[in-house]
Order: structure tokens, then sequence, then C-alpha cells
């Protein structure tokens, strides 16, 4: 690494951490979600303004590896913290309402994606026709669960009965997107000797549920109360990155190693190590590596192109994404007698996608699933999907007074960076 190469990173760092904090703090006025400043910051310093002259004066191709190894790390920080965070406890008598919407909310948008994939290879080609429809079909069901979480805390929603019911929801759509995104993960990879390794998928997962788990939770109780001391800092950090690397190894993206590492750590007795965890690496994950991540996935997105065509095929991504999860979620949440405002409301939370839908878009681009045209479209759809649920949720608020008031049990910890 060249004295120029370290420059140009550590410079390039400054600029990017602190605009993405100004844009997030921005955000957070306007009463958006921060991840829309800083997805914005990482657009701004892209190829889509100024012809890419600022991308290419800050961030110049000798560097630009560097910044992808950094947010290839935030992610998967990021993925853990979601997996720790994660609580199956969420759903517990609310089951069935919780699968309903979920399954609704996942089903309705993922067949419409899938038809609109359809049309979409007319224009935008893809070297598998069946894993583009199947992706599209998974871009079109993806819910933020941290940004929903996020949503309900700022306007004390998160422990009246609809947050409760919403965050449930999004716990169990996340779990049912993830694993059909594994399975498109595992389709998509290339033919060729170590082709086998995706067959130990199953045995990897048995291992980590009924083999990491219970000595994970016999060291948690011998331990106690444990705390988060450097060695027990350095095993965490240890485990997430070797669970990313394995599932890597295995054929699939490294993301579901750390969002299972998180998920098998035990809740029982570890409640002050979580809290702590939490902290120390959401804090890291959120002030410098997640942003990083906004960077890469900004350097993606070029809309200085963008023809009557493309906002075309916008305005389509856009009616499916919102659209289906909309009905669907609404139809199931009425079904259950949810009263229709707040049905309203709930289908508003499910149309969250954030970074969530960022981090797939990602993998799909790495796949070469999406090309740059599409990716930058999609990109456009997660950041209105997920500005419009605050104005939406102030109008369903001004028209009936109140949404989801009430008691209910108090909600978990959720996860906070960059949202």
């Amino acid at each position: 690494m060249t004295a120029q190469q370290t420059t140009s990173l550590l410079a390039g760092l400054a600029v990017l951490v602190l605009l993405a904090r100004l844009l997030g703090a921005a955000a957070r006025r306007l009463g958006q979600p921060a991840v829309i400043g800083e997805v914005l910051a990482g657009i701004a310093l892209g190829p889509t303004l100024f012809d890419g002259a600022v991308s290419d004066a800050l961030f110049p191709d000798s560097v630009r590896p560097l910044f992808g190894a950094l947010a290839a790390v935030g992610i998967a920080v990021f993925m853990f913290i979601i997996g720790l965070d994660w609580d199956a406890a969420l759903i517990r008598g609310i089951g069935r309402l919780a699968a309903t919407v979920s399954l609704s909310s996942i089903l309705l948008p993922f067949g419409l994606g899938t038809l609109l994939a359809l049309y979409l290879l007319r224009d935008h080609a893809a070297a598998d026709r069946t894993t583009f429809t199947l992706f599209m079909g998974i871009a079109m069901s993806i819910t933020a669960f941290p940004v929903l979480a996020r949503i309900l805390t700022d306007r004390g929603m998160a422990r009246t009965p609809l947050g409760v019911v919403a965050l449930a929801c999004a716990s169990v759509d996340d779990v049912l997107a993830w694993s059909l995104l594994a399975a498109v993960v595992a389709l998509s990879g290339p033919a060729g000797p170590e082709e086998w390794r995706i067959l130990l998928a199953v045995p990897y997962l048995l291992g980590m549920l009924f083999v990491v788990r219970p000595l994970l939770r016999r060291l948690a109780a011998r331990t106690t109360p444990l705390r988060l001391t450097p060695g027990v800092l350095a095993g965490v950090l240890a485990g997430l990155l070797l669970s990313a690397a394995a599932t890597e190894w295995l054929g699939l993206h490294y993301i579901f190693g750390a969002f299972l590492f998180g998920a098998v750590l035990p809740r029982a007795g570890t409640e002050r190590l979580r809290a702590d965890v939490h902290d120390r690496l959401g804090q890291l994950s959120g002030t410098l590596l997640l942003p990083v991540f906004f960077l890469v996935a900004g350097l993606g997105v070029d809309l200085s192109g963008l023809d009557a065509g493309g906002l075309g095929d916008l305005g389509l991504i856009l009616a499916v994404a919102i659209g289906g999860k909309f009905a669907g979620a609404f139809t199931a949440a009425r079904l259950h007698r949810m009263p229709a405002r707040e049905s309203a409301a709930l289908a508003t939370l499910m149309n969250t996608r954030g970074l969530t839908e960022l981090i797939v878009l990602n993998v799909g681009r790495d796949l070469g699933i999406l090309g740059p045209d599409l990716y930058s479209l999609m990109v456009v759809m997660a950041v209105v999907t997920t500005a419009m649920a605050g104005p939406l949720l102030n109008w369903l608020q001004g028209r009936s007074g109140s949404l989801g008031t009430g008691s209910a049990r108090p909600a978990e910890r959720t996860a906070d960076p960059a949202v």
C-alpha cells in the first residue's frame, strides 16, 4: 500500500464519515430515518453528480477495493447485530397474525416481482433468467426490521399493540426473506469442482443450532454475570467473522453466517453482555463501517443517463414494490379483524426497506444478477419506500388521532446503527 493510497483512503474516510453524519442528522430533522441521508451521501459521492468527478477525486480506483473490504466487514457486523436482536419470543401470543401477515406480505410482492422481472428482461438482459426472476421477487418482498424498529421507537409506538405486531411480522419476514435469498444465492453459484460445498450448508446450520448454541448457553451459565471483557469481545468478533467466512466458503453469502451467529447467541442471562456488544459494535458500525458500505453502494448508482424508458421502469418497480407489500399486509391484517387504519399503518411499516434492501441489492449486483441500470433503479425504490413511511404514518395518525394505543409487553432492544 503506497503513501498515496493511504492518504486517499484516510482523507476519503474522513469526508465520507462527516457527510454521512451531516445528511443523516438532516434526515432526522425532516422526520426521516438517518439511513435516508446516509444513502443519499453515498449516492452524492458517486457518479450520478458531476459526471463522477467527486468520486474520482476522493476515491480513485486504486483504493476502491479497500473501501469494498471495509464495507464487507461493516455489513457482517450489521447482520450480526440483526441476528443478535432477532427474538422468536416476539411472535409469542400473536403467532397466527404475525405468520399470516408476513406470508401474505412476502408472497404477493414476490409473485408480482417475478411477473415484473419477465417484463424487465426485455430491456435488462440476464445471464440466468430463472435466478433473475426469483431475485426480483425477493427484492420486492423485503422489510427492514432495524428501520421499522427505529421508526416505532422514535414515535413512541414500540410498546403498543400495533408496534409489537409490526416487530413480530418484520422478524418473521426477515427470516423468510433471508432463507429465500440464500436459496437464490446457492442457485446462482457457478458450476465447478467446488460446487459440492453447498451440500454442507444444512449440516452447518444444524451444527450452529444444536451444537454451538448449547455450548454457548452452557458457557454463559457458568459465567454469571457475563460481562463484555476484551477477551469476550474478541471471542464474539472471531465467532461472527468465522461464521461469515464459513458461509462464504460454502457458496452462500457471508451475510448469512454473520446473521446466524448473532441469532444463536443465548438470550437468557446475557442481557448485560448483549447490550454492551450492541452498543460498542453498533457505534463502530454505524459511524464508520456502514457509511463505507453506503459509499460502495452509491458508487454503483448512476442516474445521470435516466431517460423516459428508465422512468417508466422505475414507475413499475415502485408500483409493484409498494402495492404488493401494502396489499398483502393490509389484506391479511383485515382478515384478522384489525381496524382499517391500524391495518394501513402496519402495511405502511412493512413497506420500509432501508439498509436491508441495499444489502440484498448489493448481493444481486455482486453475483451479476442486476446490471448497473436496474441496480440504480432498485436503489431509488429502496429510498422511496423507506422515506414514505413517516409521512404516511403522520397522515394516518392525523386522521385517526392515535395509532396502536394501549399496553403491550415491553419490546426488546432493537438494532440501531444506520437506521
